[in-house]
């Protein structure tokens, strides 16, 4: 998150960031977003009674700000097909793993637990299938012999901070649409591993 802040401050993404919303009063997303002077809400997911009801809290905070695009950065929440489809086409995620591929949780040390000698990271449109949604990018970084699961997801995060606010920038400059299902960039459909993935 805090790359794609530092992108809007420097001029590199023409956008306005309204709000940054957790579900965690913790999130340390909440207070880069303070002293950016965004503003941050904490939306707790455990004062509400189930995810239908928290989904919907979400959507009627984020509908008061009118969003061009939401951008998920570390929410880890599988999110009601009803919020998804309410912002179809506008709605960012970033997964640490080269969809399809590890989907879920756990992904580093699963590619490391199959012996991959590669893995990485997927930037994708987001649709009521987990992590299922068309892929817009990809970006891989090697496995290594004596590689953990720390060492790796550092690796991968070291690449998420350059290829997440070019996402953003792409949706913000008109560039990047969702038309059925497909991820489009300058109106050509992408692969189904994404732009520029090798």
């Amino acid at each position: 998150m805090q790359a794609i802040i530092d992108w809007v401050e420097a001029g590199k993404i023409n956008a306005n960031i309204a709000c940054v919303i957790s579900n965690r009063p913790d999130a340390y997303g909440l207070e880069r977003a303070r002293n950016a002077g965004i503003e941050a809400i904490c939306l707790d997911h455990k004062q509400y009674e189930d995810r239908e009801t928290y989904d919907q809290a979400l959507l009627t905070t984020l509908d008061s700000y009118q969003p061009d695009c939401v951008v998920l950065a570390g929410f880890m929440r599988i999110l009601t097909s009803e919020f998804v489809e309410h912002f179809s086409g506008r709605l960012l995620n970033i997964h640490p793993s080269l969809l399809p591929k590890y989907k879920g949780l756990n992904t580093h040390q699963r590619a490391l637990d199959n012996g991959d000698d590669e893995h990485g990271l997927s930037v994708h449109f987001v649709t009521p299938e987990l992590d299922g949604g068309p892929v817009i990018i990809q970006c891989k970084v090697p496995v290594f012999e004596d590689d953990n699961a720390d060492a790796l997801a550092q690796r991968v995060q070291e690449q998420e901070r350059s290829i997440y606010p070019l996402v953003v920038h792409w949706y913000c400059s008109g560039r990047l649409k969702m038309n059925n299902n497909k991820a489009l960039l300058d109106g050509k459909v992408l692969p189904d591993n994404g732009y520029a993935n090798d």
